[in-house]
């Protein structure tokens, strides 16, 4: 008669039902999943019964970008919005609740004409790890045809939790020689997306790629523009067996 031997650094016979399983905590990465539209949404232990530990990564939302409106011949130019931060954790199954909340941040909104750039939306999982939103590009520079800059802004701080916290890219500065010749600034950087280009073009501002980078400033040489949205946040959790 044949005999089967298994390995028992990873097999174990249930003792209800007699059946061969393998063991918590053996089987590596079995699924991963991605929140990507900003909101709030709820991460059920139970219904991953294998469950070992997760790892998590979450990344807040980026700051939109100021517009600009000025005067005819004259120019205005804007700073880019920071990027958001972001933090990671791995979490044993056993410390998680039964239930644990997942919050996306949005990106921050475009300004209006001689208005701010929204900040973005801080992202998190349960308790565990938190990630700010990048702040909103400012519209401090007047009208007119002289030279001047408008400050990049520093981005947020690192955030609470996680066994990796940063915070998030600063946005670059705006620049002015003249009534014609200006560039804005460009977006913060986050850890999971890069800011959105400056220009020396008039237009609204550029958006940032990824998840939870700055747009980039508006420029206006006369016209009336505005700035550009921040990008979403993220909350990727991998689920391991």
């Amino acid at each position: 008669m044949s005999r089967a031997c298994v390995c028992d650094d990873y097999f174990e016979v249930d003792p209800d039902n007699g059946e061969l399983c393998l063991k918590k905590g053996t089987m590596g990465l079995r699924d991963v999943l991605y929140y990507k539209e900003p909101g709030s949404y709820q991460f059920r232990k139970a219904s991953y019964p294998w469950l070992a530990r997760v790892r998590v990564r979450v990344q807040g939302g980026g700051g939109g970008s100021a517009g600009a409106n000025a005067g005819t011949d004259e120019a205005i130019v804007r700073p880019g919005g920071t990027g958001g931060g972001y933090g990671e954790s791995l979490i044993e199954a056993s410390a998680l609740g039964t239930t644990e909340t997942v919050i996306v941040g949005g990106g921050g909104t475009a300004g209006g004409s001689g208005s701010d750039g929204g900040d973005g939306g801080t992202s998190q999982f349960g308790g565990f790890v938190s990630a700010p939103g990048g702040f909103g590009g400012t519209s401090n520079m007047p009208s007119g045809t002289t030279a001047s800059t408008a400050q990049g802004i520093a981005g947020p701080l690192a955030g609470t939790g996680g066994d990796i916290r940063m915070g998030g890219g600063a946005s670059g500065s705006a620049i002015r020689l003249n009534g014609s010749d200006a560039m804005s600034g460009h977006g913060g950087s986050s850890f999971m997306g890069t800011g959105g280009m400056g220009r020396t073009t008039e237009g609204n501002g550029l958006g940032p790629r990824g998840y939870g980078g700055g747009a980039g400033g508006g420029l206006s040489f006369g016209g009336d523009v505005d700035g550009g949205e921040g990008g979403v946040g993220i909350v990727v959790v991998e689920l391991y067996g």
